[in-house]
């Protein structure tokens, strides 16, 4: 080769492109007017639908590979402003195959030979890494979006899980959804105590009230008396209208006379919290108020899950819950009878007095009972009170089946004393 042909400009864009011959990415090499002058095979290979784009404009070669309008006018403003370009994805479809490359270009410049100023650049092939990038995302959306349906689905088991609290007694609750007892056919013989109440001429009481008014009533009732229940540790069986019938000794039990004890704790705070709430009733069109028969017998019961396929009930059977409620109809009005089984297990702590004694249907031998009275000495109760006796105030809970009513409530009281304080003191400072 002669020298003269060694240093001729096709020689040296040639030997300036070395490099860039056998690259694995599609080389590119344009003049100073962005006119393509030299490709490696590799952009041959990548673009075959080009063909030959020697002096072609490098913007127009752009368009032809399906680059956006918006890239292109990067490109062109990128490399005459800053002299160089990165486009970090270019998405090309090619026969209905995409492919994506980053496109890296910069300017060239060259005092000896200045046909080698011009801009040379490559496209490499991305497409692997957007589809591992692609499907990154998309698993992770998947994620967030199994995460947020997890998250749903949690919310609507507490919701459930609520509402069915209101159905069931905390005690048993409890053991349904702490998974201590799976078998749904487990039943057991166990010595309980048994508690059966029923108000007075309630038929007759709900035929003569509105059913919003009858409703208000008897929620409140219920309410109170299986708040003191519960504190009491009795497990509320369940609701027959106006009937209560709770239980002690299951699923956990104290003790035989402490299950008995606290009973009849329960059944005296009743009677009690009845009478306190008396005036309530009678503004809610309960003329002459609720009065409650109350009877308590204690004896061998069988626990356990009874019922359909359909419906199951967690309940007690046995001649003890019979007796409850026989004790509790021959009751009278505010009295608490109480059988000799169970009385034999708290007449050293409860006065008592002898009423009588019956044979129910079905029992081999009459039945004594006897009256409470009270506690002989001050019993250790463990309960939360509603009521509460300060230095200056006194409140008293008259309906707990709504507590965040009377939190409002008393919000509201202090409130307007607060604003009659103030009355109070700009009258004072009013001249005379």
């Amino acid at each position: 080769m002669a020298i003269e042909d060694f240093f001729n400009e096709k020689t040296i864009i040639d030997l300036s492109f070395f490099n860039f011959r056998n690259a694995v990415t599609a080389a590119y090499f344009a003049n100073e007017d962005l006119e393509v002058q030299k490709v490696n095979d590799n952009f041959r290979s990548f673009f075959p639908i080009l063909g030959n784009v020697t002096n072609v404009y490098l913007p127009d070669v752009l368009e032809q590979l399906g680059v956006s309008g918006e890239q292109v006018d990067h490109f062109v403003h990128e490399i005459k402003k800053e002299g160089r370009v990165l486009i970090p994805e270019v998405q090309i479809d090619i026969e209905g195959d995409v492919r994506v490359y980053s496109l890296l270009s910069t300017r060239t410049t060259d005092s000896v030979f200045p046909y080698l100023n011009g801009v040379q650049g490559q496209f490499v092939d991305r497409t692997q890494e957007w589809h591992l990038k692609r499907d990154k995302e998309a698993l992770l959306d998947q994620q967030l979006k199994n995460q947020e349906l997890i998250a749903n689905k949690t919310r609507e088991l507490e919701r459930l899980a609520n509402r069915l609290a209101q159905y069931l007694s905390p005690q048993i609750y409890e053991t349904i959804f702490s998974g201590k007892e799976s078998e749904t056919d487990t039943y057991t013989r166990k010595n309980l105590i048994v508690f059966f109440s029923d108000i007075v001429h309630f038929t007759d009481m709900s035929d003569s009230l509105e059913p919003e008014k009858l409703a208000t009533v008897i929620n409140s009732y219920l309410s109170e008396m299986t708040q003191i229940a519960l504190d009491c540790g009795g497990t509320i069986d369940k609701f027959i209208g106006d009937a209560i019938l709770v239980f002690f000794g299951d699923p956990e039990s104290r003790g035989e006379s402490e299950d008995a004890l606290a009973c009849v704790d329960m059944a005296i705070q009743m009677q009690a919290r009845i009478q306190e709430l008396q005036g309530h009733w009678k503004k809610n069109g309960v003329s002459d108020g609720f009065k409650v028969r109350m009877g308590i017998t204690s004896g061998y019961c069988t626990v356990g899950n009874f019922g359909s396929s359909q419906r199951m009930d967690y309940t007690v059977l046995g001649k003890p819950v019979n007796l409850a409620a026989r004790l509790q109809s021959l009751a009278q009005a505010g009295q608490i009878l109480i059988g000799d089984t169970a009385h034999a297990l708290i007449e050293q702590e409860v006065d008592c007095t002898f009423v009588d004694e019956v044979q129910p249907k079905g029992f081999a031998r009459a039945v004594k009972f006897h009256s409470v009275n009270g506690f002989k000495q001050a019993y250790q109760r463990q309960h939360t009170s509603l009521s509460r006796t300060l230095d200056h105030i006194e409140v008293n809970i008259l309906d707990s089946s709504d507590i965040p009513a009377a939190i409002r409530e008393l919000k509201q009281i202090e409130k307007e004393i607060e604003e009659h304080l103030k009355s109070s003191e700009q009258s004072d400072e009013s001249p005379t």
